[in-house]
C-alpha cells in the first residue's frame, strides 16, 4: 500500500491550496485517515482525521474554519482544501491512514498503518 501526497507549493498569505493524498494497493472504504504535518521547527503537529466509511471528522483549533478535509471514494484519494493560509501553516504536510479505521488512535497518538512522504507547503510574502 502506497500514500502518495501532491498539490503543495509556495502561496501568499491569505491564499488557497488543495492538497491530495492518493492511496494505491488498497481501497480506503474502511479506514482513518488523516493529514498531519511537521513545521520546520521539526515539530509534529495534528490537522485533520476523517472515518471514511462514516465521514465523521475532526480537525486541530489552529485550521478549524479555514481547512476541509473530505474523500473521493471512487477515486480512492483523501483531500485537504486549505483556505486563509497564515505563515505559521508552512510544514511539510503529510497523510496517514489506519485501515482498521481506528480514527481516535490516529489522532490522539499518531497510530498509523501507512503514511506517505509528504508535499511541502510554504506560505510566505
Amino acid at each position: 500500500v502506497q500514500l502518495v501526497e501532491s498539490g503543495g507549493g509556495l502561496v501568499l498569505p491569505g491564499g488557497s491550496l488543495r492538497l491530495s493524498c492518493a492511496a494505491t494497493g488498497a481501497t480506503m472504504d474502511s479506514w482513518a485517515i488523516g493529514w498531519f504535518r511537521q513545521t520546520p521547527e521539526n515539530e509534529h503537529e495534528r490537522v485533520a482525521v476523517i472515518h471514511v466509511r462514516d465521514g465523521s471528522a475532526v480537525y486541530e483549533d489552529s485550521v478549524q474554519g479555514r481547512f476541509t478535509i473530505s474523500i473521493d471514494r471512487a477515486k480512492n484519494t483523501m483531500y485537504l482544501q486549505m483556505n486563509s493560509l497564515k505563515p505559521q501553516d508552512t510544514a511539510v504536510y503529510y497523510c496517514a491512514a489506519s485501515r482498521r479505521g481506528w480514527l481516535l488512535a490516529l489522532w490522539q497518538r499518531h497510530q498509523y498503518d501507512y503514511r506517505g512522504r509528504g508535499t511541502q507547503v510554504t506560505v510566505s510574502e
